[in-house]
């Protein structure tokens, strides 16, 4: 807080204020114009010249621009990184569809298979106990 207070202090014209002397900042009659010109600074923020303001509009302009081509940057990424992910996945569905169809002929197979096997010994053991006996 007693840098802001020195900061706003104006010194003396005819010496240095104690609060200027005391803090080791402004030495000599070097520390007087300096404050001066600092405190005036702060009263011309309210009517700032035009080649401030416009200066302001360029960094501003600059930082949004900049600002926006990151952005266009990210979106880019972010949609070739979907775009990779969608492959990805395409690929992975073809692929279990593929084992789907597979496994479901491999199951009918084998259902039909053991029909046969059930019917054949249901037929068969019937037919081969009445041969044995």
């Amino acid at each position: 807080m007693e840098s802001d207070e020195e900061i706003r202090r104006v010194p003396e014209i005819g010496g240095e204020s104690g609060g200027a002397s005391a803090s080791g900042r402004d030495t000599g009659s070097v520390g007087g114009p300096d404050r001066v010109l600092v405190a005036g600074e702060g009263q011309r923020k309210r009517g700032r010249n035009p080649a401030d303001k416009e200066s302001k509009r360029l960094k501003r302009l600059l930082r949004n621009r900049v600002s926006a081509q990151q952005a266009r940057e990210r979106k880019k990424a972010y949609l070739s990184d979907l775009e990779t992910r969608v492959k990805d996945l395409e690929k992975k569905n073809s692929e279990l569809e593929e084992r789907l169809s597979t496994l479901q002929n491999e199951n009918q197979m084998l259902r039909h298979i053991l029909k046969n096997t059930t019917a054949g010994r249901r037929g068969g053991s019937g037919g081969s106990n009445a041969d044995g006996l």
